[in-house]
């Protein structure tokens, strides 16, 4: 698995901030207060879920995954 890169999107001080890695056919997501929870998925699957949410919204109300 390749390096954790962190969003451009991360706050000021380093910690509020998605990290990602890929190997190329993998993509891992990580929040950077909780490292040791990782989010595995396979790239069309990430695109999969991103669009859906784009397009639908999330929420409490809002079941993201069957």
């Amino acid at each position: 698995m390749g390096a954790w890169q962190k969003s451009s999107f991360s706050g000021g001080n380093g910690a509020d901030c998605l990290e990602v890695a890929s190997d190329g056919s993998r993509v891992r997501l990580r929040e950077s207060e909780e490292p040791t929870i990782v989010l595995d998925s396979s790239r069309p699957r990430l695109a999969a879920l991103l669009d859906m949410i784009k397009e639908e919204g999330s929420g409490p109300d809002r079941r993201i995954m069957t």
